[in-house]
């Protein structure tokens, strides 16, 4: 296990590099990865398609799933074994939830922007009441604070894991499941590891979704290079076929009829079958 003494360097830039990104989701995920002095640029870009809470649907903040995949990124160079890397890839997801939900009151991207992106009124809406601007400020005053919370939750995730007899191991979850099934890296799998359970366990929109998402958008953005995958053909699918088994749901709680407390009360949910119609649907269709 490497664990590198690093000190939190407050970037400055955040409503810069927002601008340059274009995104939410880009911009924390290159924050991070700058921060941890690992850029991944076509991964980055990638995560362009869970802006909005979900391709725009409104879930979770599009910076906490870009915050999530770098820390997952992370949380593999820091750890050899499989396992552990995607534990405390989960445990600092939810640090960084945490101190995202103290400062907004909320981890959703809707209840932050007030609008419905699917509604062309209720975008002009957004832009024209200045509302956009609140998104441009969190990314400056926020991702000081976002980066100090992975630190800590990456380096108390290690301690736990040094300390804790764990009764649970060759584990699994919802988001890094569907990630290998698909074709992933060991290293792609920790990077949605912190997707599981709705996102850092929160119960919101579903993480094996939201990984599925991430890994076409992926595969899309090694073909289109340089592109934007917002928005991109093969996400939009992915969506639509979730849509068909989900009953229009999304939500983790309520796919799975529970809010996962712990990591591995959610890998036996998994290992039970738990979700199996959701990840056979999102791992199992042609584009």
């Amino acid at each position: 296990m490497e664990t590198p003494n690093k000190k939190a360097r407050e970037p400055k830039d955040g409503k810069k590099v927002f601008r340059e990104k274009g995104t939410c989701s880009q911009t924390f995920f290159y924050l991070f990865d700058r921060q941890f002095e690992h850029v991944k640029q076509t991964e980055e870009r990638a995560s362009d398609s869970l802006a909005g809470g979900i391709l725009q649907r409104g879930y979770q903040c599009g910076m906490l799933w870009g915050s999530a995949l770098a820390i997952g990124a992370e949380a593999y160079r820091r750890f050899d074994d499989l396992d552990q890397a995607m534990r405390v890839a989960v445990r600092a997801t939810q640090a960084v939830l945490m101190s995202f939900a103290e400062r907004e009151s909320t981890i959703n991207c809707r209840d932050i922007t007030r609008c419905d992106f699917s509604s062309k009124w209720s975008f002009a809406k957004y832009f024209l009441s200045g509302r956009f601007l609140h998104c441009f400020k969190l990314a400056q005053e926020w991702a000081p604070d976002a980066i100090e919370a992975a630190l800590q939750g990456l380096e108390e995730g290690e301690q736990l894991i040094g300390s804790e007899k764990r009764s649970l191991r060759n584990s699994v979850n919802c988001a890094s499941l569907v990630a290998k099934k698909l074709g992933a890296s060991e290293e792609e799998m920790v990077m949605v590891a912190g997707f599981a359970g709705g996102l850092g366990m929160s119960g919101g929109g579903c993480g094996a979704l939201s990984a599925a998402i991430w890994m076409r958008s992926l595969n899309w953005s090694r073909e289109h290079v340089g592109k934007s995958s917002f928005k991109n053909p093969d996400a939009i699918r992915v969506v639509e076929v979730f849509e068909e088994v989900a009953d229009g749901r999304i939500l983790c709680s309520e796919l799975s009829g529970q809010k996962f407390e712990t990591y591995d009360r959610h890998s036996n949910f998994i290992k039970d079958g738990g979700c199996e119609n959701l990840i056979l649907a999102l791992t199992s269709f042609d584009k």
